[in-house]
């Protein structure tokens, strides 16, 4: 029996067969990412485009100075340590109250059989929402000059689909098997090669609708600065692997702007 999930293209993409679960798994296992071409309607992906283009100017806009770990630097270090060298990032965003309750994304994200389906290919028992009002589902929003810099995600996966491309720029690039943070491996001697310029980045081709899994926990990650008057224009579907995990206020702050 066919699934019904009516803004993804199951003649292309059958979430419930067993094979192609299984072939989606070990091509995310080998490589670390996946992206699965036109996953999603033009239909959906027009509606959803259309729906949020107008609204830019209701994101939250920072820009901020990081390190590639996404904490704080420690003042036991040098600053040209690789804990402690910044990068810049700059977006602006809708987050998930943002959203409106009959937007084809809520659909998607609460599908049923698409989260079966990336269990599968996570092999994971259950994902979860994010426990808080604004993560779960988010719109990034990247104009002329602006960029996500060099960084790690705290979460074992991230779930994505872009929208609109920009005219130039806007690239996806990464480097994989940079740390090992489950043996406590920071791989600082890696993040400053990755930093420096001195080791091969690979960049990840992606279009409108394409569906992108990427585990970026220990691949170091960034996008580079969008160029032209299109602006770059992707969703995030925000799981967890465990239930009741939400955010601190201190990183909704850093990332929304607010609490609630």
């Amino acid at each position: 029996m066919r699934v019904s999930c009516p803004h993804v293209r199951l003649e292309r993409h059958p979430l419930d067969d067993p094979h192609y679960r299984s072939r989606c798994s070990e091509a995310l296992a080998g490589t670390g990412v996946l992206v699965l071409e036109g996953f999603f309607t033009p239909e959906a992906v027009s509606k959803v485009t259309e729906a949020s283009a107008h609204r830019e100017d209701e994101a939250y806009y920072a820009t901020s100075a990081h390190n590639v770990y996404l904490t704080p630097p420690d003042p036991g270090l040098p600053g040209s340590h690789p804990f402690n060298r910044q990068v810049a990032s700059s977006k602006g965003l809708l987050a998930d109250d943002q959203i409106p309750a009959d937007s084809a994304l809520r659909e998607v994200y609460g599908d049923g059989s698409f989260r079966s389906f990336l269990c599968s290919v996570l092999s994971t028992e259950a994902i979860h929402p994010y426990d808080d009002d604004l993560s779960s589902i988010n719109l990034h929003f990247a104009s002329e000059g602006q960029e996500l810099g060099w960084h790690f995600d705290n979460s074992a996966f991230a779930v994505t689909m872009l929208l609109q491309a920009p005219v130039e720029g806007g690239h996806f690039e990464y480097v994989t098997a940079v740390r090992d943070v489950d043996i406590g491996d920071m791989g600082f001697d890696r993040v400053a090669d990755v930093l420096n310029g001195t080791v091969e980045v690979k960049r990840l081709a992606f279009s409108p609708g394409d569906l992108v899994v990427f585990r970026g926990r220990n691949a170091l990650h960034r996008v580079t600065p969008t160029l032209g008057a299109a602006t770059r224009m992707l969703v995030v579907f925000a799981f967890n692997d465990r239930p009741g995990i939400g955010l601190s206020d201190s990183a909704l702050l850093t990332f929304y702007g607010r609490t609630a």
